[in-house]
């Protein structure tokens, strides 16, 4: 059995959605210190002028050491508008407009979220759904898993795949040098990482943005481009 384990993410990148697919359960591991300026509250779509600008979820203070789970959202009644507002600007350009701004808009609006957790697990819950990704979610903090003593970051991975039985752990592959193979070979569980290709597609901007938040590659392609791209991507090991 293959896992995934991702923080959620504020709607992320196709190759989020690509690990999705990819493995046959996935976690959302929200019990990790939140980081700021990272893709947990905000991500990028494009601006006007066709470059990168960031929609962002405003969360209350908190210390260096809360966990994701307790990010709270802040008391700002205008932060829905606010993003809803940012993504008008596809409106001229973007096929899919319509149908995507309302999907936005649905989730967006469809409970009060205090918690930005809630709130990133829905979103990608529902992005899943809309664009034809099966998978089997769990939230780590909700799992009560007996989990070894961790001594190392990469053991969280291993421990977790570990509990749930999975014989394959499957990362991004920017943590490649972040975990030790030979623990991971020692406890019969193969190390994956899933590197999309991220293959372009028409943004209508007279160049291409790589990496955008999937609500960009929602708006300009249908389900079979969509496909396409999630799917371009290879497996290292």
């Amino acid at each position: 059995m293959k896992i995934g384990i991702m923080q959620p993410y504020f709607f992320p990148y196709i190759g989020y959605f690509s690990l999705i697919e990819y493995v046959d359960k996935f976690i959302f591991f929200d019990t990790s210190q939140y980081i700021s300026h990272g893709w947990v509250n905000r991500n990028r779509v494009l601006n006007q002028n066709g470059n990168p600008d960031y929609i962002i979820v405003p969360i209350k203070k908190a210390s260096q050491e809360t966990p994701i789970k307790d990010i709270e959202i802040a008391d700002n009644k205008k932060w829905r508008e606010t993003i809803v507002g940012k993504l008008t600007i596809y409106k001229r350009k973007a096929p899919n407009y319509d149908i995507v701004m309302n999907f936005v808009k649905d989730v967006l609006y469809e409970s009060e979220y205090s918690n930005l957790s809630e709130l990133n697990c829905r979103s990608i819950v529902r992005t899943c759904e809309f664009i034809g990704v099966k998978g089997d979610f769990s939230v780590f903090s909700k799992m009560n898993l007996q989990i070894g003593k961790i001594c190392a970051p990469d053991e969280w991975a291993l421990y977790i795949t570990k509990a749930l039985q999975g014989n394959v752990y499957v990362n991004p592959p920017g943590g490649q040098s972040f975990f030790d193979k030979e623990k991971y070979k020692s406890n019969n569980i193969k190390l994956q990482f899933l590197e999309s290709e991220l293959k372009p597609y028409i943004q209508r901007i007279g160049h291409f943005e790589q990496g955008l938040s999937i609500l960009d590659i929602m708006m300009f392609c249908k389900g079979n481009e969509i496909k396409d791209i999630l799917e371009d991507y290879k497996i290292i090991e």
